[in-house]
């Protein structure tokens, strides 16, 4: 069981153990403290329109939405740095329960079960890497048709799941691409997902006067303002109004079909806020962009259907829409509708992605998948707007000032390497960085090696 306080009293026994060199045994100054991971994610911060939707879609009470955000939190950072540890033999992590307060981590490798329980998480030994059906899946994405709309790695089965649309479409795309059934597990889908066409984050926006889509989140580059959406959206080019129908900005950049991502250059009349459209048109603040972890809660604002929440049910899946096959995107259980398409979806105050696509509707109930937001602020070199964040504490006495090669507004994927005031470090979650996030003050997000 992961609990929020875990990690703080960690900090605290392990600063209290540091001994000065030398005669007398005088005890050191204490370490500066570190923020835990949900101090870090602020989740203490969540709007009530966050917290009251998850209520609504989740099924929560009030003290366990609050309670959920924190312990996902501190199972994103515990999963991260137990899949920087054990290597080749991760196999997968997720959270359960109401309040998400148990995490589970899968691995190949047997020595690894007592590291792993040792942090507080379940162990569950499986015989499949993650790599390995991340390997699997990736051949079948290059065979896959819309009879097969949907495959991804189930970390819970350890299995690689395929969706098909009729009877033998799965047997007939393992044959073609000599795929081992014993790594497949087949469910049968009468839902053919498609992008959400004709559709502050979660704000409509028009293309070329016409079709309808929803603002992604707010982003910068250089002065210039704008925003991330789905690429099936617009392209290079298209003109957009806003919602009040006033003329906007133009598709910079857009990616559809391989992957859903693009972003809109605004013109001077518009500004960029760190803003999501939360229930009731309040403002949800957006601090960072910290992906979360299988399990995890999440919500999306839509120009469609307003504000709605689910779950985190695979990362990296493959999608074959009529238009082609997208890669890399979340699955989700969040309900979305036509005109939804590109808008936002946050866990706790982290963006995670845009709308893609997805089947059924908000009275039913269906899937959705996002395309996760750090790949677009990376390929288009854009920067996230956040609320305010505390820049830390300075240099103590007699250290040196920081710097080497971390800088903010850099995103940096889970393996990537910095320096920073003389010191080596290592992501273990991807995120866009910024100040106040430097690795010293944010263990959830660095390692130090």
């Amino acid at each position: 069981m992961l609990k929020r306080h875990a990690h703080a009293a960690c900090t605290a026994l392990a600063a209290a153990g540091l001994l000065l060199a030398g005669t007398g045994g005088a005890t050191a100054d204490p370490a500066p403290a570190v923020p835990s991971a949900a101090a870090t994610l602020r989740t203490a911060d969540a709007a009530p329109e966050l917290l009251a939707a998850m209520q609504r879609d989740l099924g929560l009470t009030p003290t366990q939405a609050k309670a959920r955000l924190a312990h996902e939190a501190e199972a994103g950072a515990t999963a991260a740095r137990l899949r920087d540890r054990l290597g080749a033999a991760f196999a997968g992590a997720w959270v359960d329960g109401a309040d998400a307060a148990v995490l589970t981590v899968a691995t190949t490798r047997a020595a690894d079960t007592a590291a792993i329980r040792a942090t507080g998480a379940r162990a569950k030994l499986v015989t499949r890497t993650l790599a390995d059906l991340d390997g699997a899946r990736a051949a079948l994405d290059r065979a896959a048709g819309p009879a097969t709309p949907v495959r991804y790695v189930d970390p819970r089965s350890n299995t690689l799941v395929v969706e098909e649309a009729e009877a033998g479409a799965a047997a007939r795309l393992l044959a073609a691409t000599g795929t081992d059934a014993a790594l497949v597990t087949v469910v049968r889908t009468a839902e053919a997902p498609r992008p959400l066409y004709d559709l502050r984050g979660g704000d409509a926006y028009y293309m070329n006067g016409s079709g309808r889509c929803s603002v992604g989140f707010p982003v910068t580059k250089g002065t210039v303002n704008g925003f991330a959406t789905a690429g099936h959206c617009g392209r290079a080019g298209t003109s957009t109004t806003g919602f009040n129908q006033v003329a906007q900005g133009s598709f910079q950049a857009s990616v559809f079909p391989g992957n859903d991502m693009a972003w809109v250059a605004a013109n001077a009349n518009w500004s960029s806020t760190p803003y999501v459209k939360g229930s009731g048109g309040a403002n949800v603040q957006v601090a960072g962009s910290v992906l979360q972890p299988v399990g995890a809660s999440v919500c999306r604002s839509g120009s469609t259907t307003g504000w709605h929440c689910g779950t985190i049910q695979q990362h990296n899946t493959s999608v074959t829409y009529p238009e082609g096959t997208i890669s890399g995107v979340t699955r989700t259980t969040v309900c979305a509708e036509p005109g939804d398409s590109g808008g936002s979806y946050i866990s706790g105050s982290q963006a995670q992605g845009v709308t893609s696509g997805g089947s059924g509707n908000c009275s039913s109930g269906g899937t959705t998948f996002f395309q996760p937001l750090n790949p677009i602020l990376s390929a288009y070199g854009l920067t996230l707007k956040v609320s305010g964040s505390d820049p830390g504490p300075g240099p103590g006495p007699g250290e040196p000032e920081p710097g080497g090669t971390w800088k903010a507004g850099t995103v940096y994927a889970a393996g990537a390497t910095v320096t920073h005031g003389g010191s080596t470090y290592r992501c273990i979650q991807g995120h866009q960085a910024q100040t106040g996030w430097e690795p010293p003050n944010v263990p959830a997000l660095w390692q130090r090696v």
